[in-house]
């Protein structure tokens, strides 16, 4: 009897680390991207031929979440265009013989009959916190992931995949990614408060928002991936504004350090900061030099060298 009810609480214990539900904060203004974003979202910029959203979506679903939340603004429905089905243009495309393109767009799209996806709206800019809150009657039982689009996270395994590994592994009750940057960028990030080191996790008791150079703790950076206990929204609906006078993630997450455990991953992939105009470029050149097409203009203008001459 003591052996079943063991069993039934590992049961129960796995279940509640399952990651379900992805949040998308994207109601961000983009004015970092304007006169580009006046017209058009800044998450449907494209890196390459791809939009940002469209790498977060696909680093979702190779994590198997089951529901994905987009905290939007009513003045980005483009965004809802894009990733929802158009069933109307796949029709077109295939009544011209694009079957391969329109075969294409209904893989990347979410269908509104098979797929579980919510829009809800954030109508003003009061923080990562708050958009996160805004998602809260909208969650699924469990731990949930907050992906921002904005940083382009690029390896063999989706960043959120090995988070979410991780994760159920753990007894951390917040992991976040992070990963080391130099002295003079941490003012730029969050930054935990290191403890140790548990094989890709770094153990921390705290976490500070955007401190100065010579007051951070470390300089192990938080970037666009988060799994959060579901305690996160009770703590956000009395998290009081913090810096820029926005309701902070961090600072909410920071509060249940001690209680629930705070933990930093460090991710196998490479990360592009595409919020920036020279994170965006970087991120368009790594993927171009991937496109046999692309690596060609590179070479032929001499910004990529021939392997020819790398090998000499």
């Amino acid at each position: 009897m003591r052996y079943s009810r063991y069993i039934r609480q590992l049961r129960i214990q796995n279940m509640t680390r399952h990651v379900r539900t992805a949040i998308f904060p994207v109601a961000g203004l983009g004015t970092r991207f304007l006169p580009a974003t006046k017209a058009t979202p800044k998450e449907l910029l494209p890196v390459l031929d791809t939009p940002l959203i469209q790498y977060a979506v696909d680093e979702a679903r190779d994590a198997a979440i089951e529901r994905m939340i987009f905290v939007s603004h009513p003045s980005k429905t483009a965004i809802e265009r894009h990733v929802m089905e158009d069933a109307r243009l796949t029709r077109e495309l295939r009544a011209r013989g694009k079957e391969d393109v329109a075969e294409a767009l209904t893989e990347a799209a979410f269908c509104p009959i098979e797929d579980d996806v919510r829009f809800v709206m954030q109508p003003e800019p009061k923080g990562l916190g708050h958009a996160v809150l805004c998602a809260k009657d909208n969650v699924l039982d469990g731990p949930v992931a907050v992906i921002l689009p904005d940083d382009l996270i690029l390896g063999s395994i989706g960043c959120l995949t090995e988070m979410a590994d991780a994760y159920a592994k753990s007894k951390t009750g917040h992991l976040v990614a992070t990963m080391e940057v130099p002295e003079d960028q941490v003012h730029k990030y969050g930054v935990l408060s290191v403890t140790g080191k548990d094989g890709a996790i770094v153990t921390a008791d705290g976490m500070v928002e955007k401190p100065a150079a010579e007051d951070a703790p470390s300089r192990q950076a938080v970037v666009g991936r988060y799994i959060l206990d579901a305690s996160i929204f009770d703590a956000l609906e009395t998290q009081k504004p913090g810096a820029g006078g926005e309701i902070q993630l961090t600072d909410a997450i920071a509060r249940g350090a001690f209680d629930l455990g705070l933990g930093g991953f460090q991710f196998s992939g490479a990360r592009f900061d595409c919020g920036s105009k020279a994170g965006m470029l970087e991120a368009t050149l790594e993927l171009a030099t991937r496109d046999p097409e692309c690596l060609a203009v590179l070479k032929a203008r001499g910004l990529v060298e021939p392997a020819s001459a790398v090998a000499a």
